[in-house]
């Protein structure tokens, strides 16, 4: 099945309001009229209203790096879903930096899931298992058990539009990509599998799964090459202008 690949780039915290609206001008400059593949531009919040300013007018879509499942409260610090519909096309769920660092888990993933599902955002929802669970043979165990905790609920009219990213922990950030091959293998017979198990194979077909993890210019190409690799989610590639242009290409061919 023929799926438009996506291409998130997560900015994670970094770039002034200023800094991200120039390097968000050079991408739609570059990649504001590609139709082979979705861009999607992930600033940290200070930094939203600038990029869209900046993509205005051009194919690349806006996204959030988090949100709160609540509608408002007392949540000093937060955000929540109605905050960002209306200006932000995607959201990131479940990062593992996220799980990490913020004691995200399988069922506050699951919560922000179904709040950006009621406001109409589409979930980059992140899976992926650490050195440790990988070094034990338990990728397979943990990606599942995130995929199905993380999307249980999902109406199935909405799971089309679900973004998967399959970010081994290992990988992020450390120079040390998984091979193209065992990112295909996750994809087909982890969470793709999983996905048929949630809605259905025809629903599951449609949803996009992205690699993310030490993606560059130099073995995106290879990622893309897979069938059940439907593009990337990029950390810090994404914050070098030619960098991501040049992976958003290979996405796109």
């Amino acid at each position: 099945m023929k799926r438009i690949p996506v291409l998130a780039g997560n900015w994670k915290m970094n770039k002034t309001p200023a800094e991200a609206s120039e390097l968000a001008r050079l991408f739609a400059k570059s990649l504001g009229t590609v139709t082979e593949a979705e861009v999607v531009l992930c600033p940290p919040y200070v930094a939203l209203l600038a990029v869209q300013a900046a993509i205005q007018g051009t194919r690349i879509g806006l996204g959030a790096q988090n949100l709160h499942w609540e509608k408002s409260g007392a949540f000093t610090g937060e955000i929540s879903a109605g905050m960002l519909a209306g200006w932000c096309s995607h959201v990131i769920i479940g990062h593992s930096e996220r799980r990490q660092h913020f004691g995200e888990t399988d069922e506050t993933v699951n919560k922000k899931v179904i709040a950006a599902q009621k406001h109409g955002l589409i979930p980059i929802v992140c899976v992926g298992e650490t050195l440790a669970e990988n070094e034990a043979g338990r990728t397979a165990e943990v990606v599942r058990r995130q995929t199905l905790e993380g999307l249980k609920g999902v109406d199935a009219g909405f799971a089309s539009q679900i973004v998967v990213a399959y970010e081994p922990v290992w990988a992020i950030g450390t120079g040390r990509a998984s091979s193209a091959e065992n990112a295909e293998n996750v994809h087909r017979n982890v969470v793709r599998a999983a996905l048929k198990d949630l809605f259905g194979s025809e629903t599951a077909e449609a949803i996009r799964i992205l690699y993310g993890g030490s993606v560059t210019a130099a073995n995106a190409a290879e990622f893309f090459s897979q069938a059940d690799i439907d593009g990337a989610l990029v950390g810090g590639a994404s914050l070098k202008s030619d960098e991501f242009i040049a992976i958003a290409r290979a996405a796109a061919s």
